[in-house]
């Protein structure tokens, strides 16, 4: 059943990136969704509605979780869930930058069994499988072999690291940045990037798709606290990710815990 559901994923993702780029740098029409929830446009809904009508055809059975959709209980009993971000990174799309994504995955109780991530503009496709590898195009990948803080690249916003997050002492490490959480997720699957680290909470339709790929990657996957993420949750929230080589990430939350 994953590997069913991965391809379905894959066409829908490939579709929705054919639909934003009808709009992508055609100066879409824009809302503010109001309480600091950030910009929507009349392509993350033309996706939405599009993903909702296909995934929904193919898998009636299935509960359905998206950022652009008005969240209900009735997911809560299904055994399989939809977790979708129509548009990952909405405000790169606006400004005509190329790295926003597609992110699309299913979870099984709780856990994510299936995931694509695709950033349609640069054409890459990244996927998994619970039981397959990490792919990227079809091709496998890996996260970094990185041990340690001194010389690695970690994803990341400078509100991150500040001192008050960091009993053990701020981390040093070269810093970057995508507006894609879903693409961060897997650029540490790729490793391109040694790490990723988010410490605010970050909604389930971000990184579901991202855990699952970075994870089969090789990476170590947690929320903030060190705890395993878990998906199709009543309040669809994770406290904070951290995504990174076993031996940074081992690091990393070293220095997030405090002394004792």
């Amino acid at each position: 059943m994953p590997e069913r559901d991965l391809a379905l994923l894959t066409d829908a993702a490939r579709e929705a990136g054919r639909i934003a780029l009808h709009w992508w740098k055609r100066d879409p029409r824009v809302w503010d969704k109001g309480a600091g929830a950030g910009p929507v446009t009349e392509a993350d809904l033309a996706v939405n509605d599009m993903l909702l009508s296909q995934l929904g055809r193919e898998r009636p059975d299935y509960g359905w979780l998206s950022e652009e959709s008005e969240d209900g209980a009735a997911r809560q009993g299904a055994e399989r869930c939809f977790i979708i971000d129509p548009i990952d990174g909405t405000r790169a799309f606006i400004a005509g930058e190329d790295t926003f994504a597609h992110s699309l995955a299913v979870a099984e109780r709780g856990r994510v069994v299936a995931a694509v991530v695709y950033l349609p503009v640069l054409d890459r496709l990244y996927s998994a499988a619970v039981d397959g590898p990490a792919l990227l195009n079809g091709q496998p990948i890996a996260a970094s072999a990185q041990a340690g803080i001194a010389g690695a690249t970690v994803l990341t916003t400078a509100p991150n690291l500040l001192a008050e997050h960091w009993p053990g002492g701020v981390p040093e490490f070269k810093r970057s940045f995508r507006a894609s959480l879903a693409y961060r997720l897997c650029l540490v699957a790729e490793g391109r990037h040694d790490g990723m680290v988010m410490l605010r909470d970050a909604w389930e339709w971000d990184i579901a798709a991202g855990d699952l790929i970075a994870r089969r990657a090789g990476a170590v996957v947690t929320d903030r606290h060190g705890a395993e993420l878990v998906f199709n949750a009543v309040q669809p929230k994770a406290a904070g990710v951290l995504a990174a080589a076993p031996g940074l990430h081992a690091a990393l939350m070293e220095r997030l815990r405090p002394a004792g």
